[in-house]
């Protein structure tokens, strides 16, 4: 676990709104940690240091946690799993973090990123997305941080199913191999589609 970066956080006893208001004016985030055998532990970690995880590692790269409880210390590898923000402002409220267990595999939503522009988009096709993110299932090693499809290749008519997308070894995705991830359809057809889905919602 030594590679991994380390948050440190510390145990808190108080708990609460009130609580909870009085650390993030000390410039903490209040926190709870869950261990893989499903013990809740409260912690308190400062605001600096756990934006700056958040924003190099998110939610789908392991990194230690090393929890501080008077004068033990115990590391563990964990996922960010939960954050909730102020609804007017991009700052931390309150964060979950969760403990893994690196031999047991866990199911974890990976953000999917398309690059490239579409063959067929060149010749008025529409190009349309339908999944943004997966379930992934593999041990927490495994895990890839994101999902990259590259488009440049695809033609009108064409679409990337989730069976085509080449995962890692040990790595599967929750979805079912038939489901489309993108496609590229003529307009009438991509219109058409729209207007299906409108209908059905």
């Amino acid at each position: 676990m030594s590679e991994f970066a380390t948050l440190t956080v510390e145990k808190r006893s108080a708990t609460g709104k009130g609580a909870g208001r009085r650390l993030r004016a000390a410039g903490l985030i209040p926190a709870v940690f869950y261990t893989p055998g499903g013990e809740n532990i409260p912690v308190q970690v400062p605001e600096l240091p756990l934006v700056k995880i958040f924003e190099t590692k998110g939610r789908t790269t392991l990194f230690n946690v090393e929890i501080v409880d008077g004068d033990k210390k115990s590391v563990h590898p964990a996922l960010i799993w939960d954050v909730e923000f102020y609804p007017t402002k991009n700052r931390f409220m309150h964060v979950d973090f969760f403990g893994v267990d690196l031999e047991k595999e866990l199911k974890v939503r990976v953000p999917v990123e398309y690059v490239g522009t579409a063959k067929g988009t060149k010749l008025g096709a529409a190009m349309q997305v339908f999944v943004e993110a997966i379930d992934l299932i593999c041990k927490p090693l495994a895990l890839p941080s994101k999902i990259t499809i590259d488009v440049t290749n695809l033609d009108v008519n064409q679409s990337i199913k989730v069976g085509a997308l080449g995962l890692a070894e040990g790595v599967r995705a929750a979805l079912d191999s038939s489901v489309t991830m993108v496609s590229v359809a003529s307009s009438s057809k991509a219109e058409a589609d729209e207007d299906g889905e409108a209908k059905g919602e």
